[in-house]
């Protein structure tokens, strides 16, 4: 089946669709209406709850809460699953579905030990819920402000899927020790305070000891707290904020790209387009080539 690009049926946004991805964002006013939504057998459902808590009613007597920060993870090859979602608040879900083929293909076959494989097998049902994680959590919300921009196309969001796929399924070495600074929810609060001061001043950032400086906090706390709530680095952090604005302006078609390189900072077109291409595996130039495709 051919992509809707972007379309609304009155119950969702639909973004991407083919026979074997599909991608959707589901309207917080549809949510707050009761929406009945099936889930089709034989198909890993994929359901990330962003902003508030999401009731999930799959029968007269069972239901369960999905709340913000979680996904639910659905699988079942003898039924189609019909429930009711319900919400007081309203709150984006983003729904990816794809066939257990499809899933198992993303992954190099000599590395069936990956946790997807675990998770699923072709006869077994499978619901599993599951904490978004910070880095996640971003490209969703990209997803969620990008959507209603009829100029992103099949390219864009096709890319997504497979990111969140990518993140979701990555497979982490175990750590021994958790950044300790966590534990406090002062420490919290500056370390997210840090992340707005690096996208409101991302022309002109501060170093990391001005960052510190400005949060109160040494350099350490800093470091290791981002990197455990955003799961990379300040610098890092800042460089993807940048690149994907960039990106954006040159979606756009209203900015070159010596224009979107120098309204985020870069004087070096060159090291613009190497850095572009090093974030998204493409140049800027492919990128406005392919974006009416």
């Amino acid at each position: 089946m051919l992509s809707r690009k972007n379309t609304q049926n009155g119950n969702s946004i639909h973004c991407f669709e083919d026979a074997e991805l599909f991608l959707e964002i589901i309207k917080p006013e549809h949510i707050l209406q009761r929406g009945t939504y099936i889930f089709g057998k034989s198909k890993v459902h994929i359901l990330f709850c962003l902003q508030t808590g999401v009731l999930f009613r799959f029968g007269p007597v069972y239901s369960r809460l999905l709340a913000a920060g979680k996904a639910f993870i659905i699988y079942n090859p003898e039924a189609d699953l019909s429930t009711i979602l319900e919400s007081s608040d309203p709150g984006h879900i983003i729904h990816i579905s794809l066939s257990l083929q499809k899933l198992h293909q993303l992954f190099v076959p000599g590395h069936q030990s990956a946790s997807v494989f675990k998770l699923f097998d072709s006869q077994l049902k499978t619901y599993e819920e599951i904490e978004i994680e910070s880095e996640l959590l971003l490209v969703l919300n990209q997803l969620t402000q990008k959507s209603n921009n009829p100029d992103l196309n099949r390219l864009f969001y096709n890319a997504k899927i497979l990111e969140i796929i990518s993140l979701l399924y990555l497979e982490k070495p175990q750590q021994v020790e958790h950044c300790p600074f966590l534990k406090n929810e002062a420490t919290v609060r500056k370390i997210k305070n840090a992340k707005d001061i690096l996208i409101s001043e991302y022309k002109n950032p501060p170093t990391i000891p001005e960052l510190s400086k400005a949060v109160q906090l040494n350099e350490f706390q800093l470091k290791s707290g981002f990197k455990e709530i955003y799961g990379i680095a300040p610098y890092h952090f800042l460089m993807a904020h940048k690149l994907e604005i960039a990106k954006q302006l040159l979606l756009s078609g209203e900015y070159q790209v010596q224009e979107a390189a120098y309204e985020i900072g870069y004087s070096n077109t060159s090291h613009f387009i190497e850095a572009f291409k090093k974030q998204f595996g493409m140049t800027p130039k492919k990128l406005t080539s392919n974006k009416f495709i």
